[in-house]
């Protein structure tokens, strides 16, 4: 019963009862019309646009073409409904003017016969000769004169599945019959294409396909007499009709065909999927105990991809499917694709535990097969800490967790990586897995947990007396060194903690654990190191740079202050290129620590690198004007200082076009502004140049310029 309306408790199914027999009682044209409107809004597929409605009314049983008189005016077919209809203007969308008028039409004998009258209506109209002679690549954007085409096309089938008969039958085999050539066939199949690539061969889908797909039992039957049409002919994607039904789970299609000693279960598409590859993959259980029950289908064909019905149900999380195929005596649990996944790999993958519980089960199935990457079950499990798994193939005898795969990677690194301390804690129960074994690049299972900070599995691992703590990869990195540049300040600690770790051991660049810390500004752990008493705050890479210089350069601000604090550590100390702290901090504009440097008074302010260039020099070519105002307020640094290219602070300032740098120069009386660099430019000539009209007005407002020379 419907609803009543709140407010006056009106019985809302005698309103629309009597709102139908006043439609009824209209003269004899109004009232069909009025019925036959309401009918098509209430039971069509999806929203009807005004054009489609007053075309689909239009519609003559027996005609062979749509008469345009027969097309309704608007506003009539409106006045027929007595206002139950009404118009959406944005989409010109004709709909009802409530829900519950929807719920009342779809009551048992309001209107019966409502979809054989729509599939009726709909096969008229693609049969129309109209219709039949619009080309079948034609676009959907220039059907305007067919509006009604689009939704027939797509929609017939399940009219005709909800009201068989005899006439729809008759009419869908007339249809069917010319499939492969009509529009309505390129429309249909565009619309339900997979992975939504268009198609535009010819012919893209015959009638039985179409048939099939709908589900329409005895449509296929007419259709396979009366033609005689080929029931394993292949669309253009290689789909069978065998195939669309079992997609679309249509049982008594896929009953009908698999009946027929002529029709090939096995027959694949373009990629090689058989009709159960297809069941297993979209999850159509009752398809697939179908098709196995056929004794013709082979559970174990392969796509071209190599992988089979098994191996996508295994993919998917089929449980049920793999139960199916599993109770197969002919089948292959084990079949790897063509990258040597298997079924119970591809399980892994995906963390589908009860199927890998299913397949570990059989006594066919190898768990320590690897895919041509050499990654096996163990190993995905890990990487992916799937520890319902782990747990699973660790209580397997017959098994071995220590497996590599082709970069000589274990099970045990990919736990280490990941932070997986339950199964970390496993693989070190077992006997047979070395945690101190080297991969490819010399990386241990602790170096792993300290780059990613997995404090936990850090203690694990330290607790072992077969692990060495201090173990370098190929470039001299260590866990200590690892563990510092990444920040770990907890996996340092633990680490500082054991007498046999060094934490002056350096990578192969000359690299300490504190210069990387400074570097990366992990101020907690440059602490933490600087407070043990054998760390050397001022060793120097192989380039000559300090972990004071590197911290300048980054600007580290608190780094630089716990580092100057050293007596030992020279903050003026150049490196191979010449480059002090000082040096480097002004090239990057890092004025906070430029102002501790000059704070420190033990810099030489003005001090050059290999090319000539003072911290003023570089401020200025960089464009950094606060650290040029603190290198200004100096008494001891030369303004006009050239670097061995004969280029002078204020040259690169009127270079780079900044008034306000140009100004704090000149500003200061001993600048020269025409002095020249070495190919003859002066200040004024660059910024001319440049086009800094304002800074050469400030140039050529001093002192008479030095001639430059051409």
């Amino acid at each position: 019963m419907l609803r009543k309306v709140a407010t006056t408790g009106v019985d809302l199914e005698s309103v629309y009862a009597q709102t139908l027999e006043r439609i009824k009682g209209q003269k004899k044209d109004r009232s069909r019309l009025g019925m036959e409107v309401l009918m098509w809004i209430s039971h069509a597929e999806r929203p009807l646009t005004i054009d489609e409605l007053r075309h689909a009314l239009a519609v003559e049983p027996g005609s062979t073409d749509l008469d345009p008189e027969n097309i309704c005016p608007r506003d009539i077919l409106l006045r027929s409904c007595l206002g139950l209809v009404v118009v959406d203007q944005e989409g010109s969308i004709a709909r009802l003017i409530h829900y519950t008028v929807q719920e009342y039409l779809r009551l048992p004998n309001i209107l019966p016969g409502a979809h054989k009258t729509l599939a009726l209506t709909c096969l008229a109209y693609l049969n129309y000769d109209q219709v039949k002679r619009l080309p079948i690549n034609k676009s959907p954007s220039s059907l305007r004169d067919v509006p009604f085409l689009q939704y027939c096309s797509l929609h017939w089938g399940f009219h005709a599945k909800e009201g068989l008969s005899d006439g729809v039958i008759s009419l869908a085999v007339d249809l069917l019959s010319e499939y492969d050539n009509h529009i309505s066939a390129s429309l249909l199949f565009n619309q339900i294409r997979l992975h939504g690539v268009l198609f535009e061969a010819d012919p893209l889908f015959s009638g039985l396909h179409c048939a099939s797909y709908f589900g329409i039992v005895e449509v296929v039957e007419a259709l396979i007499e009366s033609t005689g049409c080929d029931v394993n002919s292949q669309d253009c994607m290689g789909f069978t009709p065998l195939m669309w039904a079992a997609d679309k789970e249509n049982e008594g299609v896929v009953k009908l065909l698999l009946a027929r000693d002529d029709v090939d279960s096995n027959n694949p598409d373009n990629s090689g999927a058989t009709p159960l590859w297809w069941a297993s993959w979209n999850g159509r259980h009752a398809m697939v105990r179908l098709l196995l029950a056929n004794g013709n289908v082979d559970p174990n064909k392969m796509n071209t991809s190599g992988g089979t019905p098994l191996a996508v149900a295994s993919e998917c999380g089929e449980v049920g499917i793999v139960k199916l195929l599993l109770a197969r005596n002919d089948i292959n649990p084990d079949k790897p694709d063509n990258d040597g996944v298997t079924p119970l790999l591809w399980a892994s993958m995906c963390v589908h535990e009860e199927v890998v519980r299913l397949l570990l089960a059989r006594g066919d199935v190898n768990p320590d097969r690897s895919n041509h990457d050499g990654q096996t079950l163990l190993m995905l499990a890990c990487s992916r800490k799937h520890e319902g798994v782990v747990r699973l193939l660790l209580a397997k005898r017959n098994f071995n967790p220590d497996q590599p795969e082709k970069s000589e990677q274990r099970p045990l690194w990919l736990a280490c990586f990941t932070g997986d301390e339950g199964t970390v804690g496993r693989l070190l129960a077992r006997g047979n897995v070395n945690p101190d074994e080297l991969d490819n690049n010399g990386v241990t299972p602790l170096w792993w947990a300290c780059f990613r900070g997995h404090e936990g599995v850090v203690r694990l691992l330290l607790a072992r007396g077969d692990v060495n703590p201090d173990k370098p990869d190929i470039k001299g990195r260590t866990p200590l060194w690892r563990a510092s540049r990444n920040g770990h300040d907890v996996v340092v600690r633990l680490l500082l903690g054991r007498d046999d770790v060094n934490p002056n051991n350096p990578d192969s660049n000359g690299r300490t654990p504190l210069w990387m810390a400074a570097e990366a500004g992990c101020v907690e752990i440059v602490r933490l190191l600087l407070g043990r008493g054998n760390v050397n705050p001022d060793e120097r890479d192989k380039w000559g740079q300090t972990p004071l210089a590197s911290a300048s350069r980054c600007g580290n601000e608190e780094v630089v202050r716990l580092l100057l604090a050293r007596d030992v550590v020279d903050p003026d100390e150049p490196d191979e290129a010449g480059e002090t702290p000082l040096l480097r901090a002004s090239e990057f504009g890092h004025e906070g620590v430029v102002r501790l440097l000059l704070a420190s008074g033990k810099v030489n302010p003005d001090k050059q690198n290999e090319d000539g260039r003072t911290p003023l020099l570089w401020a200025c070519d960089q464009i950094h004007e606060g650290v040029v105002r603190l290198l200004l307020a100096r008494d001891d640094v030369s303004l006009d200082k050239p670097d061995n290219l004969g280029i002078t602070p204020l040259w690169w300032a009127s270079c780079r076009g900044h008034e306000g740098m140009v100004r704090l120069l000149l500003a200061r009386g001993s600048v020269n502004s025409s002095t020249p660099n070495k190919q003859g430019q002066s200040p004024l000539d660059v910024a001319s140049r440049g086009g800094y009209m304002k800074i050469v007005a400030l140039l050529q407002s001093q002192t008479t310029a030095i001639p430059s020379e051409e």
